[in-house]
C-alpha cells in the first residue's frame, strides 16, 4: 500500500509539474534548469576534487612536507572560491526559475479558479475543496520552491552517488574475514557494502517513524488557513460585530480555530521529536562508522593516514547521497502535503469544468429579448426539491416581480437564471445583450471610488464626466469629488449608499435586463421609488426583474410572480 500511495504521489507531483515544461516558457525554463544542473554538476565534481585533496593534505602532515603543505592550502583556496561562486550562482538562478515557474502557476491557478465562475461553484460543496486562496497563495509558493529543491538535491545524491561509488570502491579494498581452519573469506569493495547496509537501514525506519508528519502537515496548512480566514472575515464585519457587541463570541471562534492548530501542532512536534531521535543519531554514528569500518586496513598498514581521511570522505558523500531521503524527510512530509493540496483543487476544477461541458439540466438559452423560464424545478446541493413548476415571462421592456416568503427560492431564482444554480431541471431563455444583476449588498472592489462605480469595468474605460453624472442621478452627489480617493469603500459607505452606487452602475452599463435581489431594502420609500422611476424612465427601456418583500415594489412592476408555497401564480401589479 506505501509503495501505490507513493506512485500515486508522483503520479500527482508530475501532472502538476509538466504543464510548465511545456507551456511557452519552456525555453527559458529549460535554459535555467540547464545551467542549474550544470553548476551541481560541476559543484560534485568540486566535491570529487576535494575528496582527493583530502588525501594528498593527510599524507602531507603524516610525512612532515612543509612545502607540499603550503602547496595544497593554495589547491584548497582555489577549490573554495570555486565553490563559493558555484553555490551563489546556483542559488541565484535556482530562485529567478522559482518566481518565473509560481508567477505561471498563479496566473493559471487563478485563471482556472475565476474561470467559468469556478470560485462560486466551490461554494456549493465547500467541503470537497477548503481555503482555495490558502492553496493559490501558499500552497503554490512552496511547490514551486520544493519541487526545485527536492529535485536539484535527488539530482545531486544521485551524481554523488555514482562519482564517489567508485572511489570507494577502489579505496576500500576487500575486507579478508578469517573463518577458521585456515579459511577466509573476502568482500571486496566492503566499504561500499557497509554504506549500502547503513543508509538502507536509516531509509526504512525513517520512512516508518516519518510517515504521520504527511496527514499531520496537511492538516496543519488546513487549521493556518481556517484560523486567516476566521480574521480576515471578522476585519471584513467589524462595524456588525461591533453593533452586537460579539466581541466574546468572536473570541471563542479564535480560541478554537487556534487550539486546533496547537493541538495539531503537539503531534507534529512530538512526531518531529522522534524523527530527530533518530536522524540525529544516525548522522552522528554516520561520522565516525567508516573510521570503525576501514581501522582494520589502516592499522594493518595497508593504507595510510591520507587514504583513511579519503576513504572517510568519500563514504561520507556515499552514505549522505544514499541517505538523501533521511536527511529531507522533514521536507518531503511537507512537499507531499502541498501535492496533495494542489492537486485536491485541480482535480475539483477539473470536475467543476467537466460538469459545465456536460449537458445541463437547467439548459440555458440566449436569443431573443426578454426573459423566459419554462416548468423549472430548484433542488437543494443535496438533491431536495426546493420549488417546483416555476415559469414566468418577461417580454422587453416589462417590469416583474417575484415575491413570496423567505426560504421560497426566490434568490436561486436568480442564481439559476444568471447560470450559477445547476441543481434542478428546466429550460431559461435569456435575451442577447448584456445583463447585470443587482444583489442586496453589491461587491465594492478596492480601489479608487470610480473603479468601485464602473465594476466589472475598470475607471479608465468610461469618462469621467458620465461617473459623476450618474452618481448625482442616483442621490451620491456629494461623493462626486471622490472619485479619484482609494480605499474600502465597502466599509466607508453605508448599506443604502452602496445600494444607490449599485443603481449608478446600471446607468453605466445601460444593460438590456436587470435583476434585482432586494437591491432597495435598506433605502426608504422616496428613495426606491426615485431609483425605480430611473430605470423605468430609461431611454434604453431594460427589461426589470425584481425580487423583493416590499409591498411598495408592486406599484414598479407590471406583472407580479407569487413563489409561495403552492403552484406560482402570475397576477397583474396593484397600482
Amino acid at each position: 500500500m506505501a509503495a501505490a500511495s507513493g506512485r500515486g504521489f508522483l503520479r500527482q507531483a508530475w501532472r502538476l509539474t509538466w504543464p510548465y515544461w511545456k507551456s511557452e516558457e519552456k525555453w527559458s525554463a529549460i535554459a535555467l534548469l540547464a545551467a542549474i544542473v550544470g553548476l551541481n554538476l560541476f559543484s560534485v565534481w568540486l566535491n570529487v576534487r576535494f575528496n582527493r585533496w583530502n588525501n594528498d593534505f593527510y599524507n602531507a602532515l603524516q610525512e612532515y612536507k612543509w612545502a607540499e603543505f603550503w602547496h595544497q592550502f593554495a589547491i584548497f583556496g582555489a577549490l573554495a572560491l570555486a565553490m563559493i561562486i558555484d553555490a551563489v550562482y546556483a542559488l541565484y538562478l535556482r530562485q529567478i526559475l522559482h518566481i518565473r515557474w509560481r508567477r505561471w502557476l498563479t496566473d493559471r491557478y487563478l485563471h482556472d479558479w475565476l474561470g467559468n465562475q469556478n470560485y462560486y461553484r466551490l461554494q456549493l460543496n465547500p467541503t470537497a475543496t477548503d481555503n482555495p486562496d490558502q492553496r493559490i497563495a501558499d500552497d503554490i509558493d512552496s511547490f514551486a520552491t520544493m519541487t526545485i529543491a527536492l529535485s536539484i538535491g535527488l539530482l545531486n545524491a544521485f551524481v554523488t552517488l555514482m562519482s564517489f561509488l567508485s572511489i570507494l570502491w577502489m579505496l576500500s579494498g576487500a575486507l579478508t574475514i578469517p573463518l577458521g581452519g585456515g579459511r577466509s573469506f573476502s568482500i571486496p569493495g566492503y566499504m561500499v557494502f557497509a554504506a549500502l547496509f547503513y543508509a538502507i537501514c536509516g531509509t526504512l525506519l525513517t520512512r516508518k517513524i516519518g510517515y504521520p508528519l504527511i496527514r499531520l502537515t496537511f492538516d496543519q496548512q488546513r487549521f493556518e488557513a481556517d484560523f486567516r480566514f476566521s480574521l480576515v472575515r471578522l476585519r471584513e464585519n467589524a462595524e456588525n460585530v461591533a453593533f452586537y457587541g460579539g466581541e466574546p463570541r468572536e473570541f471563542e471562534t479564535f480560541r478554537t480555530r487556534f487550539e486546533r492548530i496547537v493541538d495539531n501542532w503537539w503531534g507534529i512536534i512530538r512526531r518531529r521529536k522522534k524523527l530527530t531521535w533518530f536522524t540525529t543519531g544516525y548522522s552522528q554514528l554516520a561520522i565516525v562508522f567508516p573510521f570503525i569500518v576501514a581501522a582494520p586496513r589502516y592499522f594493518g598498514h595497508v593504507i595510510h593516514l591520507g587514504g583513511l581521511m579519503q576513504i572517510a570522505s568519500a563514504f561520507g558523500q556515499v552514505q549522505d547521497s544514499l541517505s538523501f531521503i533521511v536527511n529531507s524527510y522533514t521536507e518531503i512530509a511537507q512537499y507531499q502535503a502541498v501535492v496533495q493540496r494542489l492537486s485536491g483543487f485541480s482535480g475539483r476544477m477539473e470536475e467543476i469544468v467537466a460538469q459545465c461541458q456536460a449537458p445541463q439540466s437547467i439548459a440555458i438559452e440566449h436569443g431573443g429579448d426578454g426573459l423566459e423560464v419554462e416548468t423549472l424545478q430548484l433542488d437543494l446541493p443535496d438533491g431536495r426539491l426546493l420549488r417546483d413548476q416555476v415559469a414566468l415571462r418577461a417580454n422587453s421592456g416589462d417590469a416583474v416581480l417575484v415575491t413570496g416568503p423567505s426560504g421560497a427560492g426566490k434568490s436561486t431564482l436568480l442564481r439559476a437564471v444568471a447560470g450559477l444554480w445547476p441543481f434542478g431541471r428546466g429550460r431559461i431563455r435569456v435575451g442577447d445583450g448584456n445583463a447585470l444583476f443587482l444583489p442586496q449588498r453589491p461587491y465594492l472592489p478596492l480601489g479608487t471610488l470610480a473603479d468601485a462605480i464602473a465594476y466589472p469595468r475598470a475607471a479608465a474605460e468610461l469618462p469621467s464626466e458620465a461617473i459623476a453624472d450618474a452618481l448625482r442621478a442616483v442621490g451620491l452627489a456629494h461623493l462626486v469629488d471622490r472619485l479619484n480617493e482609494e480605499g474600502n469603500w465597502a466599509q466607508r459607505l453605508s448599506i443604502g449608499e452602496q445600494q444607490r452606487l449599485a443603481f449608478a452602475r446600471v446607468l453605466l452599463a445601460r444593460p438590456e435586463i436587470v435583476f434585482l435581489d432586494e437591491a432597495t431594502s435598506a433605502l426608504d420609500e422616496a428613495a426606491e421609488m426615485s431609483l425605480y422611476r430611473l430605470l423605468r424612465e430609461a431611454s434604453w427601456q431594460p427589461t426589470i426583474v425584481s425580487v423583493g418583500h416590499h409591498g411598495t415594489l408592486r406599484r414598479y412592476h407590471d406583472r407580479i410572480i407569487d413563489m409561495a408555497p403552492r403552484p406560482v401564480s402570475e397576477a397583474a401589479a396593484a397600482g
